[in-house]
């Protein structure tokens, strides 16, 4: 039977005070309709419909950045006016297929996982419909699940219209569903208005269904918390750290140590080999890769990193598309920007900044310098304040630093320049692709000392 995924995403969302639609609010820093969509992707179906209404255009915006393989799954719904749950399914029915398995979701429950989905997909078989509900311990706002006496489902009824008796109900909708494509097609246009939002209820439908004496299932969810759906700020942060809960607990128990799992981000994927410690406040964004016995100190921001075997990230360093290898040592406060390899047992030690940068077996930049632009060799020392001036203004250039080469403090390399293996650098010496040199040279360009007597510094005229 082949599975067809709608997808409500039209909702304005104005408890969100933003200007920006409801769905596309980020937890773990991808909006949340992009987790509906992840999640339902995995569930190989033939189709995701995602109705869209408010700023549909920059839900379009977002839906065009996905991979190419989910951009070909995705169809786009208008819900020119926003009329209720009911109305927004009958917006995306146009190419649903009747022998379908329709399922019904929201774009602001970003968590909800796919196991479950599964369960919801496979209670269908012998039913016309099958509906996810939960217990809550605060059932406020929610829609109210009526079974009879049998214990099936009767109706669903909404907070606003509920009896006094049947708001004491704590088994709530979620709102989500599955359902035959025929059935939906034959039974969606008779859903009336007649309630106090003046909408077309999606959740009337399992009535209709139950009173002309169709199955309708009902599958419990274990977990509410999970289920959790997003209208305002308040809930977007609950969200936040119940995916962040979630995945800080899946690494504890692949064996990572956090120092305090409540204080840990990722906001993408995270690798770990044997024996990792991560100190707290640290965050991980894209996909990040640890291996066997490497420390994360505390406040680092590690994006699209691989780091090797044995490796320290000391405190507060901030690294991106960036390789580092084994036993390397980093920070603290130091700054890997794009496109670096840092090769075994390297030091880049505090307020150091690589761009763009190859730094060879065993290297060291101890403090205070920039490399950008830079192919430097093994057992290079690189002394505080150096900086490759790799700019002129207009053209970026790079820095060939050979083997066993020794840099003094405050010296500057001025890109394009080439240094020969084994040269020495005085400290304070400034190299163009002039200066002349061999292998195993010392470079010096201080002068003697000179003094201006009475120097008068320049003012600016008041």
């Amino acid at each position: 039977m082949s599975l067809e995924v709608i997808i409500l995403a039209a909702g304005k969302g104005k408890r969100m005070h933003s200007k920006l639609p409801k769905v596309l609010h980020k937890v773990a820093n991808k909006p949340m309709l992009e987790h509906v969509i992840d999640t339902t992707a995995s569930l190989n179906p033939e189709s995701i419909h995602v109705v869209v209404g408010h700023m549909a255009e920059l839900v379009e915006q977002m839906v065009n950045g996905l991979s190419d393989d989910l951009k070909k799954l995705v169809k786009i719904d208008l819900q020119k006016e926003q009329l209720g749950t009911g109305h927004a399914v009958s917006c995306a029915m146009g190419d649903i297929k009747d022998e379908s398995d329709v399922l019904v979701l929201y774009g602001d429950t970003p968590l909800t996982p796919a196991p479950l989905l599964q369960d919801l997909i496979a209670s269908l078989q012998g039913k016309e419909m099958s509906v996810l509900t939960a217990f809550a311990d605060n059932p406020f706002g929610y829609g109210r699940i009526i079974r009879n006496e049998q214990g099936n489902l009767q109706k669903i009824v909404e907070e606003k219209d509920a009896t006094d008796e049947e708001r004491k109900i704590n088994e709530v909708n979620t709102g989500m569903i599955v359902c035959k494509g025929k059935t939906l097609k034959e039974y969606l246009p008779q859903i009336k208005n007649n309630n106090k939002q003046g909408e077309y209820y999606l959740t009337d439908l399992s009535g209709m269904l139950a009173s002309a004496g169709k199955a309708v299932g009902i599958l419990v969810a274990p977990d509410f918390e999970i289920l959790s759906g997003v209208n305002s700020k308040p809930q977007l942060a609950f969200v936040e750290r119940l995916y962040q809960k979630n995945a800080a607990q899946k690494l504890l128990e692949e064996g990572v140590t956090l120092a305090d799992p409540s204080r840990f981000d990722l906001r993408g994927s995270l690798k770990c080999g044997e024996d990792v410690f991560i100190d707290i406040n640290c965050i991980f964004e894209g996909n990040v890769e640890l291996g066997n016995n490497v420390v994360i100190g505390a406040g680092c921001v590690i994006k699209n990193c691989s780091i090797g075997d044995g490796s320290i990230i000391s405190p507060y360093t901030v690294m991106e598309d960036s390789v580092i290898k084994r036993k390397a040592t980093i920070g603290p406060f130091a700054r890997l920007r794009p496109g670096n390899t840092l090769e075994d047992e390297v030091h880049v030690g505090n307020f150091v900044e690589c761009k763009k940068s190859h730094l060879g077996l065993g290297t060291k930049a101890g403090h205070l310098s920039y490399l950008g632009d830079a192919t430097i060799g093994k057992d290079v020392n690189i002394g505080a304040g150096t900086i490759t001036c790799n700019y002129d203004g207009a053209n970026k250039f790079r820095t060939e630093i050979g083997d066993d080469v020794f840099i003094g403090s405050d010296s500057q390399l001025v890109a394009p320049v080439s240094i020969k293996n084994g040269v020495t650098i005085a400290a304070g010496t400034t190299v163009t692709r002039h200066t002349q040199m061999d292998e195993k040279d010392l470079v010096l360009t201080r002068s003697e000392t000179k003094i201006v007597k009475k120097y008068a510094r320049p003012h600016k005229n008041k």
